[in-house]
């Protein structure tokens, strides 16, 4: 199948680079089908590539190597893919690549993400403590001979990137670029140094996925698969749960969401009962922190990049932030509790 109708790059030269691979590995495909996947916020294109029949088929992404950014991610992609792999992680197999072209072709962990699959019964727990499992071995294992060199970003899940890359990231895109108020509060500067503050007394040690949500764990049966780790570093434990928990794509129920928090610090006590006791001193912050990027992420891509479908999800992460802010009792935190239930209340009524 011609895919030259999906992306300006060469395309051509795409389909080549997966049919010598497949010669070389004897594998019979003279004309492997491409099925483009649906894109989400990356610039990554992402093809199924059927081989010889529907049950069997590859996964390739093109990501090219245009700047500098693009090259650095494609490092990490491969490194930090590699390192996981090595740890045990249940991360697809890196089969070929081309870093100068920024072309990847990886084993196919599954259709069925973690939120096609909690939308579909009244009962994902038994999926989600697997992945609870899958994520502790992620954190603990793979910081592991972890090497800083590989992050595309920052090496570390910091004060910097608290305030910087979610804090002002939330007040630039979602204040400003999506409800159109005014472009600095100060008035919230208080909130956001003390959750800035809180959370960076948490051991930042850990791998830290940066983006655990359910469109990036798939399910194939018994087995889990985690994509998308392009973005690690060193950070604390609550982060990637927390993204996990409040994950607007599933719009779990209060009581599913406590009842991830328990099973996780349940699997936390067996493995390290020594973090166990001061991991939710630091919880709450670290998931406020998170929701403040995802709402400025998701304003960024339907206001600037043009993705609109982002934007049926930002009434529910604001209704996330403000439960959130309501579990942290600090006064420090009251300017940004009291713009939230405004903002809320105003996104009700439109």
């Amino acid at each position: 199948m011609d895919i030259s109708s999906t992306n300006s790059f060469d395309s051509h030269s795409l389909e080549q680079f997966v049919l010598d691979f497949l010669h070389e590995k004897e594998t019979p495909a003279h004309d492997p089908v491409f099925k483009l996947l649906q894109g989400d916020g990356s610039k990554r294109t992402f093809w199924r590539v059927l081989i010889f029949s529907p049950d069997r088929s590859l996964i390739a992404m093109a990501n090219p190597a245009i700047d500098a950014p693009s090259i650095a991610e494609n490092n990490a992609y491969l490194r930090i893919g590699e390192h996981l792999r090595a740890k045990g992680i249940p991360i697809p197999e890196i089969y070929h690549f081309d870093l100068q072209k920024g072309w990847f072709l990886m084993e196919d962990m599954g259709k069925i993400s973690l939120q096609d699959y909690a939308l579909s019964t009244n009962n994902p727990m038994p999926a989600y403590k697997k992945v609870l499992r899958n994520l502790i071995s992620l954190q603990i294992k793979g910081a592991e001979g972890f090497q800083t060199r590989w992050c595309c970003q920052t090496e570390r899940y910091d004060r910097k990137v608290m305030l910087q890359y979610e804090a002002n990231y939330f007040t630039r895109a979602f204040l400003h670029g999506y409800l159109h108020l005014k472009n600095e509060c100060p008035e919230l500067n208080p909130s956001f140094e003390y959750l800035a503050e809180t959370a960076s007394k948490s051991d930042n040690s850990f791998f830290m996925h940066r983006d655990f949500q359910s469109r990036n764990i798939m399910i194939s049966g018994d087995e889990i698969g985690i994509i998308d780790w392009q973005g690690g570093r060193f950070g604390p434990l609550g982060y990637d749960l927390a993204s996990l928990i409040i994950d607007p794509y599933t719009d779990l129920p209060s009581n599913r969401r406590k009842e991830i928090l328990d099973e996780y610090l349940r699997l936390l006590d067996e493995r390290r009962p020594d973090l166990s006791d001061s991991f939710m001193g630091h919880f709450y912050p670290l998931a406020v922190l998170r929701n403040l990027q995802i709402l400025g992420a998701f304003s960024f891509l339907s206001k600037v990049m043009g993705k609109t479908y982002f934007e049926a999800y930002i009434p529910l992460a604001v209704k996330r932030l403000r439960e959130l802010l309501g579990e942290i009792s600090n006064t420090k935190i009251s300017p940004l509790g009291e713009l939230m239930e405004d903002v809320e209340m105003n996104l009700i009524t439109q």
